[in-house]
Parts: C-alpha cells; sequence; structure tokens
C-alpha cells in the first residue's frame, strides 16, 4: 500500500522547493531502493507539464568503479554528465542505498581523484544556480540502511523523515515559508557581523564573514532544510575546532576530527579514527584546507544525530562548517572538489560571539535582533 506522506514529499519537492514548471527539463536522479519516491516524483512533474527524465544509480557501480578504475578513468569527465548539466533546468537527487558502507574500504586517493575530477559538474551547477539559469534540490528517501545507520526502526526512520520535512503538517509549503520569515531574521542580524567567533570546550575559532551574504536555507535546496549560512572569508579564519560528532562521507565516519587553522588554512588536522582518510581528502586540492561554509542548524523537528548530513548539520542547536568548496550566491570564492560538513553541537555550553557581544549561547540566537 502506497504512503500518502510520499505523494505529499513528492508534491513539496516539485512544487515548493523546485518550483517545477511546463516545459522544463527536470532531471531526477536516485538508486532503485528509492523508487517509491522517484515515481511521485515523476508523476508530478507530468501533471504539471515538465519533461522529466530520470536516472537511477545502480548498486555496486561505485565499488567496481573505485576497486578497478585507472587513472585515465579516474580523470574522465563524461560529455553526457556535463551536456545535461548546461541543458537542465531543475534537478532533484534522492539519496538512498541499501548499502551506506559500500565504500568504506574504497581507496582514499582514488576517492579524492574522482572528486577532483567531477568537481567541475558540481561548480558549474552553483554557478548557473546563481545566475538563477538552474535550480537544484537534494533529499532523502527513507530507507532501511539509513534507518540502521541512524539506529532506529524503519517506522520509526519514515516518520523521523517526513517530520523533517514538515510534511506531518496539513500545509507543508506554508510552514516552509513560515520557516523562512523566522530565518530572515537572523539572516539580518548575522548580515551586520564582521567577525564570529565560537568558543566552547576545545573550541577557540574566529572566522571573518564581512562583507559576504548570509543564505536562508528553506527547504528551496535541502529538503529538510532549516540553517541559515555564509561563506567565509577565505584567508581569515583562525583558531581550533574540535568538531562534536563524526564527520561523514561517502559512508566513513571520521571521529573526533580537530582542525587548526591559521589564514584561513588547515595547518594541523587530527582525529581519533580515520585520520587517513582525512588527510586524503584535505590533500584533495589547497581549497580543501579552507572553510567554504559557515552554518547555524534551526530545523527544531532534527534533534538527534543520524550520520546523515541531510538531517544532522540541519540538528535545531548546532554549528557545521564545510570544508572545501563555497557557495557562490554567498559570496565565497574557495574553490575546491569536496564540500565536507562538519558539526558542533552547542546546546551543552557553547557561545558565539559577533564582533565582541555575545549573540549565542547554548544553541539559542538570544540578540534581540533574532527573535
Amino acid at each position: 500500500m502506497k504512503d500518502p506522506r510520499l505523494t505529499k514529499l513528492a508534491r513539496v519537492l516539485v512544487r515548493y522547493c523546485l518550483d517545477v514548471h511546463r516545459g522544463d527539463l527536470f532531471v531526477i536522479r536516485g538508486a532503485p531502493v528509492a523508487t517509491p519516491l522517484v515515481a511521485e516524483v515523476y508523476r508530478e512533474a507530468l501533471a504539471v507539464g515538465a519533461h522529466a527524465s530520470v536516472n537511477l544509480a545502480l548498486p555496486r557501480v561505485q565499488e567496481a568503479f573505485y576497486a578497478l578504475a585507472k587513472k585515465p578513468q579516474l580523470d574522465f569527465v563524461s560529455p553526457v554528465a556535463a551536456f545535461e548539466m548546461e541543458r537542465l533546468d531543475k534537478v532533484l537527487t534522492i539519496r538512498a542505498a541499501d548499502n551506506t558502507k559500500a565504500l568504506t574500504n574504497a581507496d582514499p586517493r582514488k576517492q579524492a581523484a574522482a572528486g577532483k575530477a567531477s568537481g567541475g559538474l558540481s561548480r558549474r551547477l552553483q554557478e548557473r544556480a546563481a545566475k538563477g539559469e538552474a535550480r537544484w534540490c537534494l533529499t532523502q528517501y527513507p530507507c532501511s540502511a539509513s534507518a540502521q545507520d541512524a539506529d532506529m526502526s524503519l517506522d520509526e526512520y519514515e516518520d523521523f523523515v517526513f517530520r523533517a520535512c514538515l510534511v506531518h503538517l496539513d500545509d507543508p509549503a506554508a510552514a516552509w515559508r513560515a520557516l523562512h520569515r523566522r530565518q530572515a531574521r537572523l539572516c539580518a542580524l548575522l548580515g551586520r557581523a564582521r567577525t564570529l567567533r565560537v568558543v566552547k570546550g576545545d573550541t577557540d575559532l574566529t572566522v571573518s564573514v564581512r562583507g559576504r551574504t548570509w543564505i536562508n536555507s528553506d527547504g528551496k535546496t535541502n529538503m529538510p532544510s532549516g540553517e541559515v549560512y555564509t561563506g567565509p572569508v577565505e584567508d581569515a579564519t583562525e583558531g581550533t575546532v574540535a568538531f562534536s560528532f563524526p564527520a561523514v562521507r561517502e559512508g566513513r565516519e571520521v571521529h573526533g576530527v580537530r582542525l587548526t587553522f591559521e589564514k584561513g588554512r588547515v595547518v594541523k588536522a587530527t582525529a581519533a579514527k580515520g585520520e587517513e582518510y582525512l588527510h586524503a581528502m584535505l590533500g584533495t586540492d589547497e581549497g580543501a584546507r579552507r572553510l567554504g561554509e559557515f552554518a547555524f542548524g534551526t530545523n527544531e523537528s532534527v534533534q538527534r544525530f543520524t550520520k546523515n548530513l541531510l538531517f544532522d548539520e540541519k540538528i535545531g542547536g548546532t554549528i557545521h562548517m564545510a570544508l572545501g568548496a563555497a557557495y557562490p550566491r554567498s559570496g565565497g570564492r574557495n574553490r575546491s572538489s569536496i564540500h565536507w560538513d562538519m558539526i558542533l553541537d552547542m546546546r551543552d555550553g557553547g557561545e558565539v560571539f559577533a564582533d565582541g557581544r555575545l549573540i549565542y549561547a547554548r544553541g539559542k540566537f538570544i540578540h534581540k535582533g533574532a527573535k
């Protein structure tokens, strides 16, 4: 029996997140396990008159690639993919996997090389999005593998995903528009700041955000969303940050990440587990050692760590920072083939100062401009 929440989510994705119109070239990406949501999105796209195209990623293909590919193949960028990137109007990526640990034993040097080669496609999408030529959105299908990562039953995880996306409400789009209004006040507050200093335990980090734009992430590019973010000044991050949760990327978990910055660049990086992979990713390119994003998570419907960044970076009361590529809309100029978010939980005592004034404590904005 079809879950009516999938139909509701598909409608939100097509009509609210991506605003798909008649005649749009709309690409839907996913895996076979996500077929129920892919099909609902496809039906909704046809209903609005779009030209929908479905790209399914088959299980084990990436595993085979990293096991067998040689340097020419790692460096290759498909001209078909490049052509599609130039022509599409809207693109939706639906995350789901039969096995989220499938790439745990892949060679990190091969992953870094392939990521560097394909990074230009992601960068081109961001450039087109910044100019208003294209729109993209990322979401999650509630599958068993992700439920296991989150230490939940599948029923529990389905409830978690749908609540995080606000589709348990009568009018999810109205709820996301209300979130937009609340976050607009935060963006106005943060937009007046020149520097932000984060203090918590072993963390004492200062980033410059002077002249940068704060983006109101209200479900249009991520579903679920609930964050405000910007691109820090590339050469002005100073200090040390010790992240609270494992840093998850491509099925790998790096625990106890601690980074020290000087003049915007990571000069020391340690981890309790997965340090080799951390250093391999930092060596991808020069931009991988600089911050491309600084953000506050604001989604109060997400309160637990699930090993899925789409949700974890939105946890209300957290901060996240991404090594690597900046989003051009924020004014960030850092370029890299990676964008790796790492999360700092502020609910248990952290503070943020804007130009020396306390604006955020224990996971809450306290300045009157944030009300």
